[in-house]
């Protein structure tokens, strides 16, 4: 989901959001990317920056994931005694 923006979005923001440093990050994509679902481009305006961008296939996985993401966020979500704090609280960690 972190991928799905109107621009490629370069590493480096991906990896601050998903709190990952840059080899972390890079490990990750890699399945992604030998299944066909993400490439990696270099950034024209800096070509020591890479750009991630989702293909059709990895739009069409993240189009049926997101049905299956919601359900099982609702469910964690009605198990919790107090949702809104426990969120409030790991951003307060982050």
């Amino acid at each position: 989901m972190s991928l799905n923006r109107p621009v490629p979005p370069p590493m480096a923001p991906v990896a601050h959001l998903l709190a990952m440093d840059r080899t972390t990050l890079t490990a990750a994509l890699k399945p992604l990317e030998r299944r066909g679902l993400l490439e990696v481009h270099v950034d024209p305006a800096d070509q020591r920056s890479r750009l991630l961008v989702l293909t059709d296939a990895g739009r069409e996985v993240l189009a049926s994931a997101v049905p299956i993401w919601r359900a099982t966020h609702r469910d964690v979500e009605a198990n919790l005694i107090d949702p809104d704090t426990l969120r409030r609280e790991l951003i307060a960690l982050a």
